[in-house]
């Protein structure tokens, strides 16, 4: 008999996750910010904080300004646009015909660590529309993506992951991403915005664990067509899985 060992942890370094934390903290505060007023958000020493945005001002991933605060830097542009080309802005047009028959607005949203991240958008051109800023991160067990997500993973690894997010009330999140995975999509029922539902799937085959959503006032999006929204969107979260699968775009 083959013995069985469970997939060890990944690897991570301190020094890397700082640095991360670091920017992450200045893009959070609209970009410009002190030195300690990064430190004060990310819980770090001023020294610390320091040494690393020297660092990341040399590489030009951030830039000291005159008056001796830190800014965002050019060189994560040509980053952000590569990873926008490659999660988000090949699967556009496929989002662009899902708005079309739902007339609603939808969202791509990748599982990072213990949240989802938004990554594409197709806005609704109706008067009254919801907008979600791409790059916006959500929580797993409040965000329709996220309950979507988690329908995809075993239970086990759903604790885990709800644990270290710190979610209170694990076992009624539990229950929600059971009945969403029997149902086939799960529901964020206004508890992102007052008077906004959003309805979501898993989409499989990504470079990371996904969800595809629509969005739109609880007055339209209501139980009457959430099945019918929930086919459209099991159909173009298949589009994108073979897409992916062939690397070919949409």
């Amino acid at each position: 008999m083959t013995s069985q060992t469970s997939p060890s942890r990944p690897t991570r370094v301190q020094s890397v996750d700082r640095t991360i934390d670091v920017l992450e903290a200045l893009a959070e505060v609209g970009g410009i910010a002190r030195s300690k007023e990064i430190a004060q958000a990310v819980g770090l020493p001023v020294p610390t904080v320091h040494r690393l945005l020297a660092t990341l001002n040399v590489r030009g991933y951030v830039l000291q300004l005159p008056d001796r605060r830190y800014a965002l830097g050019a060189r994560l542009v040509r980053l952000g646009t590569v990873a926008a080309q490659q999660s988000g802005a090949q699967v556009q047009p496929a989002l662009d015909r899902l708005v079309t028959r739902l007339e609603e607005t939808v969202n791509l949203a990748f599982l990072t660590q213990d949240t989802m991240t938004y990554v594409a958008q197709a806005s609704s051109h109706r008067s009254m529309r919801m907008f979600t800023e791409v790059g916006r991160r959500v929580a797993l067990h409040a965000s329709g993506v996220g309950k979507a997500v988690l329908t995809t993973l075993p239970e086990s690894q759903v604790r885990d992951v709800l644990t270290t997010a710190g979610t209170q009330d694990l076992d009624a999140v539990l229950a929600e991403v059971g009945a969403s995975r029997e149902r086939g999509y799960a529901i964020d029922d206004e508890e992102q915005e007052v008077g906004v539902r959003c309805l979501a799937v898993a989409v499989p085959g990504g470079p990371a664990p996904a969800g595809l959503s629509v969005s739109g006032p609880s007055s339209r999006l209501g139980p009457l067509v959430y099945e019918q929204v929930a086919a459209q969107l099991h159909a173009t979260a298949k589009e994108l899985a073979q897409g992916w699968a062939l690397d070919t775009g949409f």
